[in-house]
């Protein structure tokens, strides 16, 4: 029977691990080219699920097409964060970037509070169950893996076969080559920028699809440790190693869990909350460019 639980455990990991990885890649995109670490990663996240749950509860629109209208919606607020603050703090000090996307962290969450309230809310999408014979998915959950399997493909595809991919592949080389070679080295920080917080807030979407519950303004903070883990994990600087991190992630969270739910006395979702940051620790001690990186 455990050994049935933990396959199932593991699948459902799997699963998740995909979302957990599309969530990730707009940390790594922010951080491989404009070599900034979003801390107020878990806001944008959040930003996300309430326009789900707005957009469903108030319109009927289910959390597919909703993930058009956050990804806009996160573009956007990338590019107003850019220009206010980012542009302005390019070659200031780290702590300087990082005191400032914690501050937008805080900010979105102050907001969403103000508009919303504090209580937690969700909503119910029903769209039926796939038997995977250990254990029984909702539609709703492989609808948030799949999509962000897509959407790790598209912009793994928008990276190596359009001009604009390959422009940030060069300012991430070598800014100044790039600057010489004709290339808008500030524009592509700016959509880098605003792509990665798009990405972030869609990550919101789809964690919706699996989690629908618990949907709050302060529900950030758990994904971004998470994040910072799956970061390292792939490689600090690569979305597509992000999300192979994210899958690895998802089955060492779902599979610890049952094993640690086979000791007395040890409460499972505290340990692995313990054992994050004890990945976190140890790979950063191992590899500090991440497990997954090519450096």
């Amino acid at each position: 029977m455990e050994v049935e639980q933990l396959t199932g455990n593991l699948l459902q990991g799997l699963v998740l691990g995909a979302v957990y990885g599309m969530a990730t890649m707009g940390l790594s995109l922010i951080f491989g080219v404009l070599r900034i670490v979003n801390v107020g990663h878990g806001a944008f996240i959040m930003v996300g699920a309430f326009i789900t749950l707005w957009l469903f509860n108030a319109f009927g629109i289910n959390p597919l097409l909703a993930i058009p209208f956050a990804f806009m919606f996160g573009m956007g607020l990338g590019l107003i964060f850019y220009y206010a603050a980012i542009r302005k703090l390019r070659n200031a000090p780290e702590l300087a970037t990082l005191l400032v996307t914690f501050s937008f962290g805080i900010l979105l969450e102050e907001v969403v509070k103000f508009i919303f309230g504090s209580e937690f809310r969700g909503y119910n999408w029903i769209v039926g169950k796939v038997n995977l014979g250990v254990t029984v998915l909702p539609m709703s959950k492989m609808y948030a893996c799949f999509g962000s399997a897509l959407v790790a493909l598209l912009l793994y595809l928008w990276f190596n076969k359009t001009r604009a991919g390959v422009a940030m592949r060069s300012v991430v080389q070598d800014s100044e080559g790039a600057r010489v070679c004709g290339v808008n080295v500030g524009g592509v920080y700016a959509f880098s920028f605003a792509l990665g917080i798009g990405l972030t807030v869609v990550s919101g979407v789809m964690l919706t699809m699996f989690i629908p519950v618990g949907i709050n303004p302060y529900m950030g903070g758990g994904y971004t440790l998470k994040a910072f883990v799956i970061a390292v994990l792939g490689g600090l600087s690569s979305p597509y190693g992000a999300f192979f991190g994210g899958l690895i992630f998802g089955l060492i969270e779902n599979g610890s869990y049952t094993l640690f739910a086979l000791i007395p006395g040890v409460e499972p979702f505290a340990m692995t909350r313990f054992l994050s940051f004890a990945m976190l620790l140890i790979i950063l001690l191992i590899k500090p460019t991440g497990l997954l990186s090519t450096k």
